[in-house]
């Protein structure tokens, strides 16, 4: 019999409801592959006995629902009610919330069965998981002829390599500005972000209120349409849910392109663009003109102001979000002996937060300042809203947008310790996400180095359906079976 921790997460269901297996022994299977894999450190709380009696509800027939056993990680990001919730941050250290998000507490609705708490780059500040404070999570991908170790990009880089190391059927993540997407074109698994409001924020620690949302990521496109069902919906905790029905996203899948347009945004080939994204992008091109798409050339004019908007409006709000973060309620106190309160705020933030959140959250108060408040943060969000007219604009005339993920493959570990170089992994995912859209990433192929490469699917508002479809498109034609 295939490996347990082999088989997708359709194959499980079917695996359960056939008795092939029981939900007990699928748990420890895939606690055995987290035990044999610590070396990933993609995990900072392990919950094995949770899981295990999670599972035995499930085979007692007391759990039910349409993920009734089926093994997850949680990204750190999401509060739990009696577990350890960190968000990769040493402030946050020992807090143990006594509730539970909504995201993760659908998941639990629908009978999922969780084996931890997944690592992340601290606050989810991050492109290669390299800032948690927890220690880097490793990609279980090498070059080819290489032992380098190599990041698995970030910040959902502990749900990246626990999804494609098969030590869950599935992970929650979090985008910010493509902290989904990224991650998993560099393991080569499926990532989506579905559209700003779909997934409730409650109970999800906050970077960049206007820019955060949750996602699934699995290792196929149908996978991810299952999780994502039950992620989903309306919140009246959360101000900026969307109320509007969910639909059943796996249901609503066929990979056809009959009938509709692809756009291809010129200001995505950027000037010296790497031969292997460029080959790729056009192999995704033909795949999609083969399954009967039409193939359309657009423009998004304003694309080359995104980083710079994304990275003035992102800062700016996790600097508000972080201010709660002062030692006094919860997470980590230090106090200097004879030190005032005052005393107590500065020793608490300089202990516990990382150089990387540090350095967003000055970059954040000073936007945010008196003196530069219209001179920085005002145009940037005037800067978003031309963005988001464009993508209005090119929908006029396609359905959906092919674009790459990521400007490369995956690196190793150090090799971009200029701040700028790590912002650029962001330049072809931070423009769907300063627009609200639905995006997704889906593998394509491997690099000349055996590295894996992703494809982005970009959607109209609300249509999370023509993105899967368009992914399962690709995920047919490229065909992609690569294992680390």
């Amino acid at each position: 019999m295939t490996a347990l921790t082999q088989l997708s997460l359709v194959q499980m269901q079917a695996g359960l409801a056939n008795k092939e297996f029981s939900a007990v022994e699928l748990a420890q299977a895939h606690l055995d592959a987290m035990a044999a894999n610590r070396h990933l450190n993609a995990f900072i709380t392990e919950t094995p006995e949770l899981a295990l009696a999670q599972a035995a509800q499930v085979d007692a027939g007391t759990r039910t629902g349409p993920l009734a056993g089926i093994p997850l990680g949680i990204k750190d990001l999401f509060c739990t009610d009696g577990v350890q919730t960190t968000a990769g941050s040493l402030i946050l250290k020992g807090f143990v919330p006594q509730y539970e998000s909504r995201v993760s507490a659908n998941l639990l609705r629908d009978g999922a069965v969780f084996l931890g708490k997944l690592n992340m780059d601290e606050f989810a500040m991050g492109s290669s998981n390299e800032t948690s404070a927890y220690g880097r999570v490793i990609s279980p991908w090498h070059a080819a002829g290489s032992n380098a170790d190599l990041v698995p990009g970030g910040s959902s880089g502990g749900s990246a390599a626990a999804v494609a190391a098969r030590l869950c059927a599935g992970a929650t993540g979090t985008d910010t500005g493509g902290s989904i997407r990224q991650p998993a074109a560099f393991v080569g698994i499926v990532g989506i972000k579905p559209t700003y409001g779909r997934a409730s924020r409650w109970g999800t620690i906050a970077f960049a209120s206007s820019l955060d949302q949750a996602g699934p990521m699995a290792r196929t496109v149908t996978d991810c349409a299952h999780l994502l069902t039950s992620m989903c919906g309306f919140d009246p905790l959360d101000s900026t849910s969307l109320d509007v029905p969910v639909p059943d996203f796996a249901a609503g899948l066929t990979g056809s392109m009959q009938g509709k347009r692809v756009g291809i945004p010129a200001e995505y080939r950027l000037d010296g663009m790497d031969p292997e994204i460029a080959a790729l992008w056009d192999a995704g091109i033909a795949w999609l003109e083969a399954a009967g798409a039409q193939i359309v050339p657009i423009s998004l004019p304003h694309t080359k102001y995104a980083l710079p908007t994304y990275y003035i409006v992102a800062p700016a709000e996790a600097s508000s979000n972080l201010a709660r973060y002062d030692g006094v309620r919860y997470g980590q106190r230090v106090l200097p002996p004879g030190g005032n309160v005052q005393d107590m705020y500065a020793a608490t933030r300089a202990a516990g937060f990382g150089k990387e959140v540090q350095r967003r959250i000055m970059i954040g108060t000073y936007v945010l300042s008196a003196g530069f408040y219209d001179a920085y943060y005002t145009q940037a969000q005037k800067v978003r809203a031309l963005i988001a007219r464009d993508f209005e604009a090119a929908f006029k005339r396609c359905d959906v947008l092919l674009t790459p993920t990521a400007p490369s493959p995956a690196f190793a570990f150090g090799a971009k310790a200029d701040p700028i170089a790590m912002y650029l992994n962001d330049v072809f995912t931070v423009p769907a996400s300063l627009a609200g859209l639905p995006a997704m990433s889906v593998p394509g192929g491997l690099s000349a180095s055996g590295l894996p490469l992703g494809l982005q699917i970009i959607g109209r508002p609300l249509d999370e359906i023509g993105v899967l479809n368009a992914g399962l498109a690709i995920e047919r034609a490229a065909g992609f079976t690569a294992q680390p």
